[in-house]
């Protein structure tokens, strides 16, 4: 979808000999975060993208050039939109907006380029429905930008008003319904009852009905698809709220992508490090070094990161030795390879430049590329996983791991949590303070209250801030009343509007299901529900 936008809306064509149209892309934050996981500088130079800029920077103009829009359509992008019409920047103006822009939207620009004479540049003004950021051909997330406004705590605030919950469901809905337009496919939709997650469930159906009722316009029928893609096979989507399973989150991990994610700076397939400077090279009283910050991509081009991202990280540690051995033996071939070709040096351009002699240099040159880019991941991996290994030693995460798995697993514990959490070399207040929710969530008896205040202090001491374990509480008392099968009459105080509303019903299967959380991965309580549904079975 993003290539045939980048393309003015007309799917590229694959054999064109000819040079593309040069162009420049405009796009908004949600724009960026959009396009960067897909497509890398490179292949927007292919696609004839020349420069690319946010729209709220400052801009020079270049008359005879057209430009593509990508942005939200949200008040301050249309006024610098208009902005743009009236100081003539462009040669034409393809303005696409991620979401459905209003009506009334439209019309300002359209004002706009009445006013700035400018009707005639505006080529085609596109909704794109691209408003959700695909990071694996199989995950997706709704959105990167201001992610607190849609997260678990922005709905569970006790204090929310009913608006904020409706602002906060749209945007929800319409993300989703922006996926499956691309997809092209209409879902079997099914949710948790009584929780957030129907609401988003029954508004998000609304809009697909709406959506096809109006034939004419349906974004799921017609040529815009495509043949193909619209298939009677109906994919199914599952909407859970979270308070289904509150533990998994804070549970820590051991597999390698997970642990990127937990203990590094790792958003949109990008990993942000910073590398410990060397201390030993700094004379005496020299400014301590400022540390460099490195960003890698673990993207799906990468074979390593595709292969060992599930795998327990000691087994990736051990592949990324193996892959490091496998190269040196290959490096004494580059440097063979290198010296046929004459250049002794790093310059990798030279390589490409050298078209004449014999046989040798053509399978010389066509396998330094590639051996390079093995040198490239591997260095990658390391530095990676050496950040990895780093927080596992000095946090204790492997300890942590294996004793939350054994609270969650309901077996007996080789020490006790007391001392865990008074280790003072174990990890960080927030590793105990998670380490601590999951026993509580986790524990059919809630700790006695002369347990608890050991606890407390415990964690106290270690510099936990106690406010988590104080909203838990109260969430696992809710459980507790919506577990029992009393109903609810004119007896009970009134609940607390509509926090507690989504708590108590439709939550009594988390608790239950909290009991068998072993490594048998099958058990996570969204696995099970999946499970469930698939094989249509009756139990909720």
């Amino acid at each position: 979808a993003l290539k045939r936008m980048l393309n003015f809306n007309v799917p590229p064509v694959k054999n064109s000999t000819g040079e593309p149209v040069w162009k420049v892309l405009i796009y908004d934050r949600f724009g960026q975060d959009i396009i960067s996981p897909l497509l890398s500088v490179k292949e927007l130079r292919d696609m004839g993208i020349t420069l690319h800029l946010l729209l709220h920077s400052d801009r020079d103009a270049i008359p005879d050039v057209p430009a593509v829009y990508f942005v939200m359509p949200t008040e301050e992008n249309i006024d610098r939109m208009c902005q743009d019409l009236r100081n003539q920047l462009y040669e034409s103006y393809y303005l696409n907006f991620i979401s459905a822009i209003s009506r009334s939207k439209l019309e300002d620009i359209a004002n706009a380029a009445i006013g700035a004479n400018a009707v005639t540049q505006v080529a085609k003004v596109f909704d794109q429905y691209l408003n959700f950021i695909t990071l694996e051909d199989d995950m997706f997330i709704l959105c990167n930008q201001n992610k607190e406004l849609v997260s678990y705590r922005a709905i569970n605030r006790p204090d929310i008003t009913d608006t904020e919950m409706e602002t906060i469901m749209d945007t929800i809905v319409d993300s989703l319904f922006c996926f499956f337009v691309t997809l092209g496919a209409i879902p079997i939709i099914r949710c948790s009852r009584g929780t957030a997650a129907e609401m988003v469930a029954v508004k998000l159906d609304k809009k697909l009905r709406e959506n096809l009722r109006d034939a004419r316009n349906s974004l799921f029928t017609g040529d815009t698809l495509g043949a193909g893609q619209f298939s009677f096979q109906r994919p199914l989507l599952v909407l859970v709220d979270r308070n289904i399973d509150l533990a998994t989150p804070l549970h820590h991990t051991w597999t390698y992508q997970a642990l990127v994610h937990d203990v590094l700076d790792f958003h949109l397939n990008r990993v942000n490090l910073e590398e410990s400077a060397g201390t030993e090279s700094s004379p005496a009283g020299a400014r301590p070094k400022k540390k460099n910050k490195k960003s890698y991509d673990l993207t799906a081009s990468d074979k390593f990161w595709q292969k060992h991202k599930g795998s327990p990280f000691p087994e990736v540690a051990e592949s990324v030795q193996q892959e490091l051995e496998s190269y040196r033996a290959q490096e004494d071939e580059v440097k063979r390879l290198k010296s046929i070709m004459g250049i002794e040096g790093e310059d990798e351009g030279a390589i490409s430049m050298l078209s004449d002699n014999t046989a040798k240099l053509t399978s010389a040159v066509s396998s330094l590329p590639e051996l390079l880019e093995k040198k490239r991941l591997i260095d990658l991996h390391t530095n990676v996983a050496t950040a990895v290994l780093e927080h596992i030693k000095t946090r204790k995460l492997d300890v942590y791991f294996e004793y939350e798995e054994k609270i969650m697993s309901k077996s007996t514990l080789d020490k006790s949590l007391l001392d865990m959490i008074s280790d003072p070399d174990a990890g960080t207040p927030e590793d105990k303070m998670r380490l601590f929710l999951i026993y509580y969530m986790s524990s059919s008896q809630v700790p006695s209250e002369v347990d608890l205040e050991q606890y407390k202090k415990a964690l106290l001491d270690a510099g936990c801030n106690l406010a988590p374990l104080s909203y838990v509480k109260q969430w696992k008392a809710f459980t507790k009343m919506a577990s029992a099968p009393t109903s609810y009459g004119n007896t009970t105080p009134k609940p607390l509007g509509l926090f507690s509303r989504v708590m108590n019903t439709g939550s009594q299967f988390v608790m239950e299901g909290v009991k068998n959380l072993v490594l048998k991965q099958q058990n996570l309580p969204v696995t099970r529900i999946l499970d469930n549904l698939m094989e249509m079975k009756s139990n909720p």
